[in-house]
């Protein structure tokens, strides 16, 4: 296959599926990962799409637009994995804990299957696929229900009421994006409204948001900065941002990509 042909044909992966990852491709077309990222180059070089670590995603149009799970799943992984260390280390056996729909809470997820115990409350379908593979009988997943978005978030009253009645120790919700003037936001407006009602049934909320969602703005508010106990992120964050939320969120905590 000639180069022209193999962008081509990754540029349609990327725009079907939303992001596609250097290793993939690399099997899929039998070359090297470096002729990948060669493509990958030339095609961003064009605008056509967005590199990131470990491969490439489209180039994100405005507030609505909402990629999918696979497309965010290449995005700041290192930073990610920074985060949900510290995040996991909140936990305690026996614990009510809630995980909002996200790439980032589903790796915390990863970190939790063998925590013992835990009642897990989620609206996301990879996050309760995560524990449902593991398989723990001392672990209860209770999945919302709802109407699935691009992102796998299950979304709509069904969610929101399956939430409204429980109590629960700590919510670690994942975001779109964070503002000083908009807070924590999403693309999606039924997202808000399940997000909001896990906001309202945790004891404690943590969010969870790497440094590239600073100043990111979905279309619908979650809550207000001040809302959160907890942010971790990571120290790719500006200093007149960590300025902002150190002096907004009653905790802020700022980890090293590992």
């Amino acid at each position: 296959m000639l180069a022209q042909q193999r962008q081509a044909a990754i540029l349609d992966r990327v725009r079907a599926a939303g992001g596609v990852r250097v290793s993939e491709l690399a099997a899929e077309y039998g070359v090297s990962d470096m002729t990948i990222r060669r493509d990958l180059e030339a095609l961003a070089d064009r605008g056509l799409l967005a590199k990131v670590h470990g491969g490439a995603t489209t180039v994100s149009p405005g507030s609505a637009h909402e990629p999918g799970f696979e497309a965010k799943s290449v995005r700041q992984r290192d930073e990610k994995a920074a985060i949900v260390l510290r995040a996991a280390a909140m936990v305690s056996p026996g614990d009510a804990v809630a995980l909002s729909a996200g790439t980032t809470t589903a790796a915390l997820a990863q970190r939790l299957v063998d925590m013992p115990s835990l009642t897990v409350v989620t609206n996301s379908i990879p996050v309760a696929d995560i524990f449902y593979r593991a398989g723990r009988p001392d672990q209860t997943v209770v999945l919302t229900g709802g109407v699935r978005t691009p992102s796998d978030a299950l979304v709509g009253p069904v969610a929101v009421n399956a939430v409204a009645k429980l109590h629960l120790d700590i919510l670690f919700l994942g975001v779109h994006g964070m503002s000083e003037r908009a807070g924590y936001t999403t693309p999606n407006l039924m997202e808000a409204d399940v997000n909001r009602a896990l906001v309202e049934a945790a004891e404690r909320l943590v969010v969870l948001a790497d440094h590239t969602k600073w100043g990111t703005v979905g279309i619908s508010s979650i809550v207000p900065l001040d809302r959160a106990d907890v942010l971790i992120t990571d120290d790719g964050l500006d200093a007149e941002a960590r300025d902002i939320l150190e002096e907004a969120v009653k905790d802020l905590v700022v980890v090293s990509a590992v």
